[in-house]
């Protein structure tokens, strides 16, 4: 066991002999990751776009968003307040 800690990076934190965690979760989720980027196409996308982003609005306050169209592409930008809100939105909404 001591030889496996002194060979963990300093991002890894296993001091838990019961659970078996193997990783600090700040080596897991970066506090500055609150950008999620949606890109959207066909015949629908600029209405799948907006239902998400409605979708979005409802649940986080302090979200801001941006639609942006290029070609038959539609890009939806949701931006986060803290990087827990991202992950729980993409939880929730299976992305």
């Amino acid at each position: 066991m001591k030889n496996i800690k002194s060979a963990q990076s300093d991002l890894v934190n296993d001091t838990c002999n019961d659970c078996g965690s193997y990783a600090d979760i700040g080596a897991v989720i970066d506090e500055h990751d609150t950008q999620l980027v949606m890109t959207f196409s066909g015949d629908s996308a600029k209405a799948d776009a907006e239902a998400m982003q409605e979708k979005a609005t409802k649940r986080f306050d302090e979200l801001t968003t941006e639609i942006k169209s290029e070609n038959s592409q539609v890009t939806l930008l949701l931006n986060f307040a803290f990087s827990a809100e991202k992950m729980i939105f993409q939880l929730e909404n299976s992305i």
